[in-house]
């Protein structure tokens, strides 16, 4: 495993120097995103693809969010990658005709194979966000064949272990807001799927995960503009195929990747946050247990560091695939 640790003037310096737009709306105009579906079973995957170059299958978090969340500043990326983003099974635009008992953890393995196999890869490279990352781990333990490259970015937990360390450290993070959270998810409003009260929750939720304030808002104007369009029968949908993921997942008793990713043989990059709400250790263990994987900290950066620390982000990924090249 090899550390690297950016200090916040050097990703400054990184920044301004980055041949893409800083401006949002500029990045924006220069896109041209194509947009698709996939059929499996009887529903059907919505898949939006925007870039050129190196092919990157993203996963998005949650596992009840879309990618919806991502953009656009993963966007950020489609000067030097093509970005192939999928709604996962159930959840916003690939929920049609979904029943939540019908997602397991293998129905997305599944799913992601389609994907791959519709746009001819016979191998690819992952970019996994958060739980993201855990779904990118499960898949390449089942066909490493199958995945060039990993990216694991703010990566969740992957044994039972770090997510009891997480859940104990975000209580104690959020102290007095931990009870304002659960009455909020207790409320008539939230059980029902109301946009705004699910956004209300994630405010508190997600408050400790970033580093600087005008990200922070940022991110829940974006979320909030997805929950309400998502919808409340959606919101509902979503988590109960999250609440099913659980069960193939972090319930099960003992749950543990780390012994299993020894195995991989796969490039790996794995980006952490000083300021994720996820303990640094999480990044640190996956990073520990795949073969020859770099651990990438970035100074003043949380939980979203795609939209935090772009800049760095992108450089990091140029590197990672260049020096594999060399």
């Amino acid at each position: 495993m090899r550390l690297c640790t950016i200090v916040a003037v050097f990703a400054t310096a990184i920044l301004a120097a980055s041949p893409y737009p800083s401006n949002r709306s500029q990045m924006n105009a220069n896109l041209n995103p194509t947009e698709s579906r996939i059929k499996v079973d009887n529903t059907s995957l919505y898949v939006r693809v925007v870039g050129k170059g190196q092919p990157v299958i993203v996963l998005h978090g949650g596992p009840d969010f879309d990618h919806s969340y991502l953009l656009p500043d993963l966007d950020r990326l489609s000067d030097r990658f093509r970005l192939i983003y999928y709604d996962q099974r159930g959840r916003g635009r690939s929920a049609e005709n979904v029943k939540p008992d019908d997602v397991t953890l293998l129905s997305d393995l599944d799913d992601l194979d389609r994907v791959r196999q519709h746009f001819g890869l016979n191998s690819v490279a992952l970019l996994g966000h958060s739980w993201g990352a855990v779904l990118a781990l499960e898949y390449a333990l089942r066909h490493p064949a199958r995945v060039s490259h990993l990216i694991l970015m703010n990566p969740a937990p992957v044994s039972a272990v770090d997510l009891a360390a997480f859940r104990k450290i975000y209580v104690e993070k959020l102290g007095a807001d931990m009870d304002r959270q659960r009455t909020i998810v207790a409320s008539a409003a939230y059980q029902k799927g109301d946009p705004d009260a699910v956004a209300a929750r994630y405010r508190i939720h997600f408050k400790p995960s970033l580093a600087r304030a005008e990200d922070y808002e940022r991110l829940m104007a974006t979320m909030r503009a997805a929950f309400r369009s998502q919808g409340s029968a959606g919101i509902v949908k979503a988590r109960a195929v999250e609440d099913r993921l659980m069960l193939d997942t972090w319930q099960v008793p003992g749950y543990d990747l780390t012994p299993k990713i020894r195995s991989l043989r796969v490039p790996t990059l794995v980006i952490a946050g000083d300021h994720d709400f996820f303990p640094i250790e999480v990044a640190a263990h996956i990073s520990d247990a795949i073969p020859n994987a770099q651990l990438l900290t970035m100074k003043g950066c949380g939980h979203f560091s795609y939209l935090e620390c772009p800049g760095e982000v992108r450089n990091a990924l140029v590197g990672f695939f260049k020096t594999l090249r060399q």
